[in-house]
């Protein structure tokens, strides 16, 4: 598989402050196809991977907690209500 190939995760947290928690959602939301709240499907390559736990790690605290899991792609999406299935684009813009 190539380096470049992206991978989806689910990437949560749990964020005491207002301050961080607003630069966690910034974070996410660059590489973000979907979520809500505190939860975002979020498609990586492994440098992004990379750099979304080192940056994530400069905003949290001791007490705040971040999960990112990755998805198995064999699995099927099961989608409720008026939700979209997640959706791998052509391209990302980041900034």
């Amino acid at each position: 598989m190539s380096s470049l190939s992206r991978h989806l995760y689910l990437a949560a947290y749990d964020i005491g402050d207002d301050r961080r928690r607003i630069g966690a959602l910034k974070l996410l939301r660059a590489y973000a196809t979907g979520g809500q709240k505190s939860v975002h499907e979020v498609w990586l390559t492994d440098g992004d991977k990379r750099s979304v736990l080192a940056d994530m790690a400069y905003i949290l605290d001791v007490q705040d907690r971040f999960a990112l899991i990755r998805l198995d792609p064999r699995s099927a999406p099961r989608i409720i209500g008026r939700a979209q299935p997640p959706a791998d684009p052509d391209y990302f813009y980041i900034g």
